[in-house]
């Protein structure tokens, strides 16, 4: 759904929250000077290529064979394209390499990626590796990190039209087919994700101007969202947002996350609520009176969405790789959450 990515003891999310997910541990591996990213037969024809990001325009000279993948979940496109990063930033749910399981599905034998810290670029560890490109659309890489990453290897950037950490996924896939050398790969994976999103909404036309809602609880705050993955995929499915809702985020350009009082659980309402539940099921809101009353709950509207299940992780990834397992999972209980008969509360994400 989306990651918060807060510590226990946090408070309200940042922009870098709002991405999609939840905690983040520390994974720390050493790379080996044989590492490789392993390529594939196919499109690695047309070197040099540029791709143009926030910082300006970076060149790639011959097809990467050592890839770092510094963003929160540029490792999915690289292996949905056939490759292979060297190292990969931890994001959340503590898996070796970094990957989730439909990640680890397409590395097949190849070496597990080392994994590199979540909380800062450690410049002089990520030289360490060698890489001959490094990826950082999902980072929120400032000019300064940008700079210095330059020094030693090709380097991409956020985009520039988008806020951190708030590219779609069709703008992660497409730049980064276009620097591993495979753009007519990347284009068919972004129009596969598309047709899937397009039999949801033929096969489920309910969803077409239903109002949905992502919310968070956070150790016994609540949380509304606009903007990021599960909102975004909210939208793809032809979800609306309610007018209680819309109304928190009017006259912010942003759409910051709002926290919500419990006299205003109300805003909750909707068609269908994805719930996220971060710590303790005791601090949840879901367990608090006042939302239990609410026709959101006593409708079997919610589905609650606990930190680290590999359902809410592919909604926070929500990149190419994760995005049909967030389908295949979400649709089902959507489904059965929108006709509003608690006979038919979606089952529980385990």
């Amino acid at each position: 759904m989306f990651s918060t990515g807060l510590d226990s003891g946090s408070s309200a999310p940042t922009r870098r929250h709002v991405l999609g997910g939840m905690g983040m541990l520390l994974l720390t591996a050493a790379c080996g000077p044989s590492r490789q990213s392993s390529e594939s037969s196919g499109e690695s024809a047309g070197f040099p290529v540029t791709v143009e990001h926030r910082y300006g325009t970076t060149e790639i000279p011959a097809p990467p064979r050592r890839v770092v993948t510094v963003g929160l979940t540029e490792q999915d496109y690289v292996l949905a394209l056939g490759s292979a990063p060297v190292a990969a930033r931890e994001w959340f749910g503590d898996h070796p390499g970094a990957l989730w399981p439909w990640a680890t599905d397409k590395l097949g034998q190849r070496e597990v990626p080392a994994s590199l810290p979540r909380q800062d670029l450690d410049v002089e560890r990520i030289a360490a590796l060698r890489p001959d490109l490094v990826l950082g659309m999902n980072s929120g890489m400032t000019e300064q990190q940008y700079d210095a990453l330059s020094r030693f290897a090709p380097t991409i950037a956020q985009p520039g039209d988008h806020p951190d950490y708030g590219a779609p996924w069709q703008e992660l896939t497409r730049p980064t087919g276009r620097a591993l050398g495979r753009t007519d790969q990347a284009g068919r994976i972004v129009a596969n994700i598309e047709q899937r999103f397009e039999h949801a909404r033929t096969t489920q036309p309910e969803f077409r101007g239903a109002t949905g809602l992502l919310a968070t609880s956070i150790n016994g705050s609540v949380y509304a969202y606009a903007t990021g993955p599960a909102p975004r995929f909210l939208n793809s499915l032809g979800f609306t947002l309610p007018a209680a809702a819309e109304k928190l985020f009017s006259g912010d350009a942003d759409h910051a996350p709002v926290k919500l009082s419990l006299e205003h659980l109300g805003a909750l309402e909707a068609d269908v609520l994805l719930l996220g539940v971060y710590g303790s099921r005791e601090t949840s809101i879901a367990e608090e009176p006042i939302y239990r009353r609410l026709d959101v709950a006593r409708r079997g509207r919610d589905i609650p969405l606990p930190q680290m299940s590999p359902i809410n992780g592919a909604l926070s990834f929500s990149s190419a790789l994760s995005l049909p397992i967030a389908l295949d999972e979400l649709v089902p209980r959507m489904a059965k959450a929108i006709d509003g008969d608690p006979a038919t509360k979606p089952a529980p994400v385990p």
